[in-house]
């Protein structure tokens, strides 16, 4: 008999499982009629050449029925329900005489009728048409409006003598494809240019700007690239202080060149027309103006219902700022927050960017700025500013669990206070709370708690002593300067850490898709407060550790006879106690010489008598670093882009340079210490690429490759456990838990395992399947490994490009569900090649649907 492997009753039962459903419904043209065509498919050619872009493919009308996996199955799920349910319950009323009258007499008239509109009688079958989609059954009156789409859009492209047809290809019984035909020809191009501006100020600003035209001599004539243009005028005289300029002023008119022996030479005319203005009685125009600003009034505490009037005025830098009793803000910030300058040439750009740093302020609704025609060719300005609440309170309130945490409640508050020292500053103080009950592998005591809290003071310019900020970062570039200091405290989680966080960083956007963070200071202080609970806690260090002492030569040794007890059986061998047995024994082994130092026990011993340090050490982590993001994505609705995000770190450096100034205490290891801790040294540098390409209107496939990378040096003999990297998770390889992944082709070597350097692909094709229901299917690949650190490991560590072999693999698929306002996610991955098997056996090990993990996660994870 043969026997397959696990994985190969995967794709089995899922290929059964549909075509049950095949079954059931019947077949795919249950609803076609006999005289019908069902459309399995379309193809666009142009000159023969067949059309793959998404644009000119948007144009059909008519599409074939959706696809998963090559089956069409929310047709079949429409199949599945009955053409017309009711009339089909009023016929099994009326097939039987009296059934009528004695479910009426056993019920009621109306509870019959409610019976017909029941889920199980009629019900079911609306909710699967509407979960379903209906055949599309070839319309040749939809299929000619879609010629005539195509044929316009190359009309539009410069090809007006194209010619379209189309053609239905046989592709099984009452099933054909339809093939769309368009004979281009030859493009009409611009031979010549000219124009006829009737403002001289336009006339000018054109002439100086004439060689950015998008429409060219000898270009083909592409009706986009006009739109394209007259789009560029328009904000190119805007932008040169001809504020009131309309783009309907721009017209075209296009000839055909009579003197060339070439009749597809086009002669193009621009036209600018003046200003046009309807009065009461008549329609005027006039010339447009260039204009300068005059007066600029700003009004920071308006409100609309009360007029403009205010009792009180003060100038600040050619700025007049409106106000009743006392000014609340600093005139320098207003000031500072209008690109608007009297004197200088109006610019739309000015305006917009006004627009954008007042709200960047976070102090002011509803920001309007008005412009008003003064003597002079002059523009006066009132900028009205409605402020928000001066203090506001939020409260939050959720419920998690984790493979920690049985059952959590979370509760948090924080409290905002905005304009706090008279400069649009804006002041949060938040607190926050976790308390709940430990899962039932957990050591100690059920019931866990953390709590924590975090003043963040933000000023909306860079702060630096004695430094003018918008000297460093133009106020356009909206920058931020953001200090914070928290603290936590955990308890009965861990080691019961303590933690102490204070940053000082600035932020801005160079442009719409560029932005800058950089950290000046990022201090975290993390101190452990049990530290003999690591053995308790890291239940897979300790049974290395107590593999190794449960040797008989070690449990008949007795000098060692006190740091153990018995075992839970009169069977089991005795354990380690902790903390005074794991200890003891690890002292012997190392310090007293009970090993050879050359031998396998002291080796594990000592690697985890590093791992236990390490972990129990309190941490000081004073760093800096700067993070560049590019995001090409110009909209909610842009479903192809690209995102760059690449950061660089240094730690412990500013503290390095001290120790030659300022002599610092050692320990044992030689390690310079700060208040009693040894401070982390070491640079980290990462890479994250993300690229999205929309498929079609419903298809994105989605990629996305990181790199990491942190060295320790100096001070440092490993990176700190907050700052290295780990593999497995909801948004990293989804068919292995968070820790569980890696380094290289150990398995389960640590409760949480963790290195400092990490690879990681993914790359997921996601599609609509019922409403806001939408699928997926992924592939994860990824791993860590130590490098450069104090781990010897071979089989952690990574080894040149033969370590590539130990990338792990897994494959799943996955459900979203859209709220709007987030995406709830679940995905099921399978692993498919998984390192931490032997070699030879280490493709499609476990994949199976025991041994798959099943990730839920919030948005998508890329």
């Amino acid at each position: 008999m043969k026997v397959y492997p696990p994985f190969v009753n995967l794709p089995a039962k899922i290929g059964l499982f549909l075509l049950c459903l095949v079954i059931c419904s019947c077949n795919a043209l249950k609803r076609v009629e006999e005289d019908e065509q069902l459309l399995t498919e379309y193809s666009i050619h142009a000159d023969g050449e067949k059309i793959t872009d998404p644009l000119v493919n948007s144009l059909v009308l008519q599409k074939p029925n959706s696809r998963l996996l090559g089956i069409p199955l929310r047709l079949h799920l429409y199949n599945l329900a009955k053409k017309d349910a009711d009339s089909s319950y009023q016929a099994w009323l009326n097939r039987k005489d009296g059934r009528r009258e004695r479910l009426e007499s056993l019920l009621s008239k109306k509870q019959v009728k409610r019976l017909g509109e029941s889920f199980f009688v009629s019900g079911y079958s609306d909710w699967l048409k509407r979960v379903g989609e209906a055949p599309a059954v070839i319309d040749t009156a939809r299929i000619n409006r879609s010629v005539q789409r195509l044929s316009s859009y190359y009309t539009n492209r410069g090809y007006f003598n194209n010619s379209g047809s189309y053609q239905l290809d046989s592709t099984g019984r009452q099933r054909a494809a339809v093939r769309y035909q368009l004979d281009l020809g030859e493009p009409y191009l611009v031979d010549s240019l000219s124009r006829r501006i009737a403002s001289p100020a336009i006339d000018s600003i054109y002439a100086l700007n004439r060689d950015a035209s998008l429409v060219r001599e000898g270009d083909v004539f592409d009706l986009g690239n006009f739109t394209q243009e007259r789009e560029r005028l328009t904000t190119l005289f805007r932008n040169s202080g001809v504020w009131n300029f309309q783009e309907s002023s721009i017209t075209y008119d296009i000839l055909r060149d009579t003197l060339s022996r070439d009749d597809q030479q086009m002669h193009v005319e621009l036209n600018i027309d003046n200003l046009r203005r309807r009065g009461d009685s008549a329609v005027t125009d006039e010339a447009y103006r260039v204009r300068r600003m005059g007066n600029i009034h700003i009004y920071p505490d308006h409100r609309f219902q009360d007029g403009t009037q205010k009792a009180d005025t003060v100038r600040y830098d050619n700025y007049i700022i409106h106000f009743d009793g006392r000014l609340r803000y600093k005139p320098k910030v207003l000031a500072d927050a209008i690109f608007l300058d009297q004197d200088s040439v109006y610019r739309d750009i000015d305006r917009l960017r006004t627009y954008r740093q007042i709200s960047n302020l976070n102090t002011f609704r509803y920001p309007n700025i008005e412009l008003i025609e003064a003597p002079g060719d002059r523009l006066d300005a009132n900028v009205y500013l409605s402020a928000r609440p001066r203090n506001s309170l939020a409260v939050d309130f959720d419920v998690t669990h984790s493979n920690i945490q049985r059952l959590g409640f979370g509760l948090g508050a924080s409290l905002i206070t905005r304009n706090v020292f008279g400069g649009a500053e804006t002041l949060s103080l938040s607190a926050r709370g976790t308390f709940g009950l430990l899962s039932d592998d957990t050591q100690g005591e059920d019931f866990f708690s953390e709590i924590g809290g975090d003043i963040n003071l933000i000023f909306p310019r860079i702060w630096f002593p004695l430094v003018d900020g918008g000297n460093i970062i133009p106020y356009y570039m909206l920058p931020k300067t953001r200090m914070t200091v928290g603290t936590s405290f955990q308890k009965n989680i861990g080691l019961d850490k303590q933690t102490l966080n204070a940053v000082l960083g600035y932020s801005w956007s160079s442009t719409d898709f560029k932005k800058h963070l950089i950290e000046l200071l990022n201090i975290q202080f993390v101190r452990n407060v049990n530290p003999d609970r690591f053995f308790n806690v890291y239940q897979s260090s300790y049974g290395r550790l107590n593999d190794v002492a449960s040797d008989p030569e070690y449990l008949n040794n007795p000098d060692l006879a006190g740091f153990y007890e018995p075992g839970d059986t009169p069977e089991d061998p005795p354990n380690l106690t902790i903390p005074e047995g794991t200890t003891g024994f690890t002292d012997a082994i190392i310090n007293q010489g009970l090993a050879p130092t050359d031998s396998q026990d002291y080796a594990d011993v000592f690697r985890v008598e590093e791992r236990r340090q390490r972990l129990t050490e309190n941490n000081l982590i004073f760093t800096s670093n700067y993070t560049y993001t590019k995001n090409s994505k110009t909209g909610i609705n842009d479903n192809s882009f690209y995102q760059i995000r690449w950061k660089l770190e240094g730690a412990g450096n500013l503290l390095a340079v001290f120790t030659n100034i300022v002599p610092f205490n050692e320990n044992d290891s030689g390690k310079k210490l700060v208040f009693g801790v040894p401070f982390s040294q070491y640079v980290k540098g990462e890479f994250d690429f993300i690229r999205h390409w929309e498929l079609n209107a419903t298809d994105v496939l989605a990629f996305r490759t990181f790199i990491g990378l942190a060295v320790p040096y100096g001070n440092s003999d490993d990176i700190p456990f907050v700052r290295s990297y780990f593999g497995g998770g909801s948004n990293d390889n989804r068919a292995w838990f968070p820790y569980s992944l890696g380094p290289g082709s150990t398995s389960n070597l640590n409760d949480f395992n963790d290195a400092n350097f990490k690879l990681a692909m993914n790359l997921e094709y996601r599609f609509p399947l019922v409403g806001d229901l939408k699928a997926a299917l992924f592939s994860d690949v990824g791993n860590i490994w130590n490098v450069w650190d104090s781990e010897d490991d071979p089989a952690a560590t990574f080894n040149g490009f033969s370590s590539l072999e130990e990338l792990a693999l897994g494959t799943g698929f996955g459900l979203r569900y859209d709220f709007t306002y987030f995406v709830f996610r679940a995905d099921l991955g399978f692993k498919t090649y998984n390192p931490a098997e032997p070699v030879g056996k280490r493709w499609f090990r476990d994949y199976n649907f025991a041994n798959s993990v099943l990730q839920i996660g919030i948005n998508y994870p890329f």
